[in-house]
């Protein structure tokens, strides 16, 4: 059976083009030309990965993103970004994309992307990180592997499944420095063809979403990666 994809874009010649690439590769492919439309179009139907501009009419991908994510659609989604705009890269991972692709791209990388995400999407279906334990607690954390469920003091922590995932590893790992590129291959995989900068983007978003806690902490190593260290209050004597 052929993959289901939408195409979210308003731009007539590269709607086209990513019509008939997709569709030569043998994926089946939905192009829709309206931000609203397309968000309904996501939330009404089943897909295997959504191809989503930035800049479209009605709502911008950024708001389908949200929407999207917000309405628990967890379909893995591309998105396309203009050349040097890192910004809209690095809102659009916030956001809940899992990859992007700067315009102008060729044929070849944009197969080889979408080939990429489906192939990790479908290699999350069990848990990507091997534990025995159900539930990993460290300091205020609790950590559950097998539900991707994380409680902060008693309270439930949102958290994307990459977010949860580098998470998992660090925790596992604690006071060991842990490369970028240890991350990206472990969490992403080693055909992500996507830069550094996701790891960075997904360890930011982790200490916001964290910060109310104490005991745990993500340091970042100049050049290297980061470690997840506990905090000095917690192991000082008392009296």
């Amino acid at each position: 059976m052929s993959h289901k994809v939408l195409v979210i874009e308003d731009e007539p010649t590269l709607a086209r083009l990513l019509s008939y690439n997709l569709t030569q590769e043998g994926y089946d492919t939905t192009v829709i030309d309206h931000g609203a439309t397309g968000l309904q179009t996501a939330l009404q139907r089943t897909f295997d990965l959504i191809i989503l501009d930035i800049m479209l009419p009605g709502l911008n991908g950024f708001e389908i993103l949200t929407r999207l994510r917000q309405n628990g659609v967890k379909t893995p989604i591309i998105i396309l970004t203009a050349r040097n705009a890192e910004e809209e890269v690095v809102q659009g991972l916030k956001h809940g994309a899992d990859d992007y692709i700067t315009k102008p791209f060729g044929v070849a990388e944009l197969l080889a992307r979408v080939s990429a995400v489906l192939r990790r999407t479908q290699q999350d279906d069990s848990v990507p990180i091997e534990t025995s334990e159900k539930v990993i607690t460290v300091g205020d954390l609790s950590i559950y592997p097998e539900k991707y469920e994380v409680i902060l003091n008693g309270e439930t922590v949102p958290l994307r499944p990459k977010e949860f995932e580098v998470l998992l590893y660090l925790v596992q790992r604690p006071g060991m420095v842990i490369t970028r590129d240890d991350l990206m291959n472990v969490v992403w995989g080693f055909d992500y063809i996507g830069g550094q900068r996701t790891v960075d983007v997904h360890v930011s978003s982790l200490r916001k979403k964290l910060e109310l806690g104490q005991s745990v902490q993500i340091e970042s190593i100049r050049g290297v990666g980061y470690k997840l260290v506990m905090s000095k209050k917690l192991v000082t004597p008392k009296g």
